[in-house]
Parts: C-alpha cells; sequence; structure tokens
C-alpha cells in the first residue's frame, strides 16, 4: 500500500472516530454505532452520482458539499426502515432527492419532504449536519492533501463516506434503533 492510501484511510478513520464522539456527545447517536449493511451497500452508486455536483460546490460551499451527502444518509436509513423491499431496487436515490427542490434545497428535502421534521426539530437537525460537517472541512484542511491530487481527491470521498454513514446512523437511532447491550439476568 503507498503512503498516499494510507494516509486516506487513516484520515477516514479519523474522521469516523470523531464524528462518532461528536454525535454520541449531542445524544444523536448510541456508542455501540447501528450497522446497515443494506443501507451501506448502496455507497458506492450513491457516491457515483453525487460526485459531480459535490465536487463542483466543493471549491465555493465546501461545508455544502460535504453536509449533504450526511443528508442523503439519512434519508437511506428513512427508506430503509420504511419500506425497503420497494426502496431497495431503486437506483436513483441521490438524483430523485437532488431534483425534487434543486441541490441547494438538499437539506431541506430530506429535513422536511422526506423525514418530516418541522421547525425546531428541522433545525436541531440541519444544526447537527453543518456542526459535523465544518469539523470534517476543519480537518480536511488540517491533513494538507495537496489540492487536485488522487490523495486530496480520495480523502474527500473518504469524508464524504464517513458523513453518509454517521447521517444514516443518526437517523437510524432517530427512528429507535438504539444499540444497547441485552441483560439476561
Amino acid at each position: 500500500m503507498n503512503d498516499d492510501k494510507k494516509s486516506v484511510m487513516e484520515f477516514e478513520e479519523r474522521v469516523r472516530a470523531d464524528l462518532k464522539n461528536f454525535l454520541v456527545s449531542k445524544g444523536a447517536m448510541d456508542e455501540h454505532v447501528p450497522e446497515c449493511p443494506d443501507v451501506e451497500e448502496k455507497w458506492g452508486e450513491i457516491a457515483r452520482s453525487y460526485i459531480p455536483d459535490g465536487a463542483r460546490e466543493f471549491k465555493e460551499y465546501p461545508v455544502v458539499s460535504l453536509g449533504w451527502m450526511m443528508f442523503v444518509g439519512m434519508a437511506m436509513a428513512y427508506y430503509w426502515d420504511t419500506d425497503w423491499e420497494a426502496n431497495a431496487k431503486r437506483t436513483d436515490y441521490y438524483t430523485a432527492l437532488r431534483d425534487k427542490r434543486g441541490y441547494d434545497n438538499l437539506d431541506e428535502t430530506v429535513t422536511e419532504d422526506v423525514l418530516g421534521y418541522k421547525g425546531e426539530a428541522a433545525e436541531k437537525v440541519s444544526g447537527l449536519v453543518a456542526e459535523c460537517a465544518s469539523r470534517v472541512y476543519s480537518m480536511l484542511n488540517r491533513e494538507h492533501f495537496e489540492a487536485g491530487t488522487e490523495a486530496a481527491f480520495g480523502a474527500w470521498i473518504a469524508a464524504l463516506h464517513q458523513l453518509y454513514l454517521a447521517g444514516m446512523a443518526m437517523e437510524l437511532n432517530a427512528l429507535g434503533y438504539h444499540m444497547t447491550p441485552f441483560n439476561m439476568n
């Protein structure tokens, strides 16, 4: 494994740990992060669909470019919980979300139209996503990956991946999926 791939993998692990610690401290995720292989396996097709928009927006709106993927992860967890049999067959997850109100309003599409949050609840979710995306953007900046390199692109993809998974876990938590130890006594 070359040094760039190793540093990207290490970066992704730091992002994962930071997001987990932050969201656990906010009560938005349990210490034991839920797994949802059905949603996780959709990551590749969602990323391929998202990358053109996210990359274009990253230069001017890096936090939005990162945060929108967390909203997509939340929507995917909701789709899994409500009717995965029907939703699993889809291939247009990201584009359908984007096209509902446009890229700039993806946060409102997910919070209001998909998840049904209104008012203060929608603001709280959006605030958590914004904080997570800001944290990850700060981490990307501290890494000093040279812009335009394969390593920089890999780190951005790794960041998006962890934000997607954090969004999924956060919504699963909100839906009542709590990963707590089972006590036999």
